[in-house]
């Protein structure tokens, strides 16, 4: 599609007329006579001379070059404001247990355990959170830990591959063993509650009760989230046919879990914020609730925008110099006529 990137210029165009008005009403060479009736009885409105013609045409041109004409080579999407999401990720010792899929039954399992095709609820998380976060190229993603305190690792960005570097250096253990659930979400509210996004997300991921000691609890947390207009979805992560690898005199072997977060616990604070609360019962359950927030939280701010323009100003101002040249060349040929 021709766009012009200076329309306005085009209102110079309104000379060219004037011009025409001007060189056909100018005066010609005059000699004295004595009488002007015989001139008057043959004399006819002047006509523009090929080399006016000429200059007019080439003026037009450069008109027209002014205002540059233009076609868009491309189209991207130009983002506008998008989310503000945190992701907060229990990484307490119990994110190691390994939750064994619905379609692994029995030794099918060990032989999937043993070639490293299960992973460990935290290796899950970390797999579904990064597809999450390929699919929300506009939004800013925030990245929590949390234990017996949470830790900020990466506040909102839009540097998502600074949040991925971060996300796979995640381990389970390295800030404490408990599960403290207030202080993540009064983390995540410290980075959110400047926000000007039309949504501040938080989304939460434990498989565990809240067992660590802080000022604040859990569901005073979630209404000081509300307050500052902070949606918190819960993901309680863990079923009753979990595993985790233990050592002992005689080599590793698989010792049996149960699953231990606080579903009562997740649900109200997700409702306590208009958010929604999700279970995922194994690595499968993951991918599904991480599609269903995906799909919730939709931004649908994206504006396409044209770019890399191919510019016709440049052929035109040529072509113009091209004329104005011609219209030399014309005069200086009518003047060498004997």
């Amino acid at each position: 599609m021709l766009t012009l990137h200076n329309p306005w210029m085009l209102t110079a165009l309104a000379v060219i007329p004037l011009l025409v008005w001007y060189f056909c009403k100018r005066r010609r060479p005059t000699v004295v006579i004595s009488s002007i009736a015989p001139v008057k009885r043959v004399s006819r409105p002047r006509r523009l001379q090929v080399a006016e013609v000429i200059y007019l045409a080439a003026l037009a041109l450069l008109i027209v070059a002014l205002a540059r004409p233009r076609s868009p080579l491309g189209r991207v999407v130009e983002r506008r404001q998008g989310l503000d999401i945190v992701l907060a990720i229990d990484l307490s010792g119990s994110m190691q247990a390994i939750d064994r899929p619905a379609n692994l039954p029995g030794e099918k399992f060990i032989q999937a355990l043993n070639a490293g095709k299960v992973p460990n609820r935290l290796e899950a998380a970390k797999a579904e959170i990064r597809r999450f976060i390929a699919e929300r190229p506009n939004d800013r993603i925030g990245l929590v830990g949390f234990a017996d305190l949470a830790y900020s690792f990466v506040p909102p960005t839009l540097d998502h591959n600074l949040l991925l570097e971060r996300l796979n250096s995640l381990e389970v253990g390295e800030i404490g063993e408990q599960t403290g659930i207030a202080s993540p979400i009064g983390t995540a509210v410290e980075k959110l509650k400047r926000s000007t996004a039309p949504r501040r997300v938080l989304v939460l991921f434990t498989d565990g009760a809240n067992t660590a000691e802080n000022q604040l609890t859990p569901r005073a947390a979630a209404e000081v989230a509300k307050e500052f207009n902070v949606i918190i979805h819960t993901v309680g992560i863990g079923g009753n046919d979990a595993y985790a690898i233990v050592s002992t005199p005689f080599g590793s072997r698989l010792a049996p879990v149960q699953g231990e977060y606080d579903a009562e616990l997740l649900h109200d604070l997700a409702k306590i914020t208009g958010g929604t609360t999700f279970h995922a019962a194994d690595a499968g359950g993951l991918k599904r609730v991480m599609t269903q927030i995906n799909a919730m939280e939709k931004t649908n701010i994206e504006q396409p925008k044209p770019v890399n323009y191919r510019e016709y100003a440049p052929g035109i101002a040529l072509a113009a110099l091209a004329l104005l040249f011609g219209a030399l060349l014309w005069k200086c040929w009518r003047i060498s006529l004997p």
